[in-house]
């Protein structure tokens, strides 16, 4: 954990060091420290600890219909032969 204490004249520089601080961290540690500030939001509402659970769906995904792998991945040794794309030219 670091414990360096920071001073910052401009609360806009301020703002621009924490957003590079969380984009820096794993997206899993990020995660977690929003269901943390969250229970706690919720805690300071007066919401119970086993309230902290999606009431409903929010989102569903439709799966695509399977259907078996084109020719050409599956001829060879057991490796996949896949077709070559042209790159695009760098910009």
């Amino acid at each position: 954990m670091d414990k360096t204490i920071r001073k910052y004249m401009d609360f806009d520089e301020m703002k621009a060091d924490e957003h590079r601080y969380w984009q820096s961290r794993p997206a899993h540690e990020r995660v977690a420290a929003v269901s943390e500030l969250t229970e706690e939001g919720y805690k300071l509402k007066g919401f119970k600890p086993d309230a902290f659970r999606l009431q409903r769906t929010l989102v569903h995904f439709e799966r695509a219909p399977w259907r078996p792998p084109p020719a050409s991945i599956t001829e060879g040794q057991g490796q996949a032969v896949l077709p070559k794309h042209p790159r695009r030219p760098p910009s």
